[in-house]
């Protein structure tokens, strides 16, 4: 194991890694092309298909529909009420597996204004798109599993360790048991602190210049934003329902909870678990790798065979593929993945897949275990 690095996930400037461009050139190139030949001799778009625009009309009703229903009157019912909320998480979830993630990828649709308005509907659900992008496309994709770059594994808690770089505490002798309620803070943390958090310390470290936008208007955007949501998820059941108004706050604490876990859980299967690794660059800030290398070993896939599993996580559990081509719509990984892996194994590179989603869920428990124990990774 490599010697564990500081736990401060502030970087004075963003000094980036570098990937090795001699490294893995071939197995790139073939890749690529076989995966072009894939769509050129099936005659098919990279973009979305039928079943991506009837997926998207899916996960809007499921959000919004249950919030008509209670805001109307239709739904008056306690029990009711709590479906409908709970079904708002779910919702919520879906967008963001599936519209969201794809469009904010520019792998929805060829025509950028489509996905910049279905990127933006992030904002509906209570986080920021610029600041998604950001985290997700820049630093996540670019620099996945590496500590302080990515920060997906740098978790806002120090009580949770997901690398083995990670300052060791005896409190995560029992991370495996507690990780999981602190996965379902995710959107509460997202509507709360976190994008104001965030959008400055990313102005800090020069990275909101990819948005190609003023600070000062994203620092509105992100304000009008907020007191939308807030308006329409908070303030609007409060008048229209009869609920009392901290009862409209635990269900709206519920809906996030739920969206949170599931999004969460999704993401986090695929890069902490026993296989995955977390290299770290050498003093002058160089990786061993290539980056399409780098991705491979550090991503995994899980629940290949599952079809409605796939369709409702907007193709995630293909996360190989989608790390490789981000720019490809989700709903063509199934196809992509015979190919990625055939290719990786006659370069002989790794190709990590758990068979079903629990058997994911095993084994990224028993790596916050491993991780819960000194030198023990």
């Amino acid at each position: 194991m490599e010697k564990e690095k500081s736990t401060s996930t502030a970087i004075p400037a963003f000094i980036p890694p570098k990937f090795s461009t001699k490294v893995g050139g071939e197995f790139n190139a073939t890749l690529k092309k076989r995966v072009r030949a894939y769509f050129k001799d099936n005659n098919i778009s990279k973009y979305a298909n039928a079943n991506m625009k009837f997926k998207t009309i899916f996960m809007l009703t499921l959000y919004f529909l249950p919030y008509l229903l209670m805001i109307t009157g239709v739904v008056t019912n306690i029990w009711g009420i709590i479906l409908c909320w709970a079904l708002l998480g779910f919702g919520m979830a879906g967008i963001g597996m599936t519209i969201i993630h794809d469009a904010n990828h520019g792998a929805y649709s060829k025509n950028k204004k489509v996905n910049y308005l279905l990127g933006r509907c992030v904002n509906l659900v209570g986080a920021f798109a610029p600041n998604w992008k950001i985290q997700h496309n820049v630093l996540h994709h670019t620099y996945t599993n590496i500590q302080h770059f990515d920060e997906d594994v740098d978790p806002p808690v120090p009580i949770i360790r997901f690398t083995p770089h990670d300052k060791y505490r005896k409190i995560h002798r029992f991370q495996f048991l507690y990780a999981w309620f602190f996965y379902s803070l995710m959107t509460v943390s997202w509507i709360t602190v976190k994008d104001w958090q965030q959008l400055f310390r990313y102005k800090k470290m020069g990275l909101t210049k990819n948005e190609n936008e003023k600070f000062s208007k994203l620092f509105w955007e992100l304000l009008i934003s907020k007191v939308f949501y807030y308006s329409y998820i908070l303030v609007l059941p409060i008048i229209f329902m009869d609920v009392p108004w901290w009862g409209i706050v635990l269900l709206l604490l519920l809906k996030q909870m739920i969206s949170g876990f599931t999004l969460a859980v999704v993401f986090i299967l695929a890069h902490v678990v026993p296989e995955t690794a977390f290299p770290l660059p050498d003093k002058d800030m160089k990786m061993e790798n290539s980056w399409a290398i780098h991705q491979l070993e550090t991503t995994s896939n899980f629940g290949p065979d599952s079809r409605i599993f796939q369709w409702f996580i907007g193709g995630l559990n293909y996360q190989v593929e989608h790390h490789l081509f981000p720019n490809i719509c989700h709903v063509h990984y199934r196809k992509l993945s015979k190919i990625v892996k055939a290719t990786a194994l006659e370069f002989g590179l790794p190709y990590y897949s758990e068979p079903t989603f629990l058997s994911a869920v095993r084994s990224h428990t028993k790596m916050l275990y491993k991780l819960g124990r000194p030198n023990t990774v």
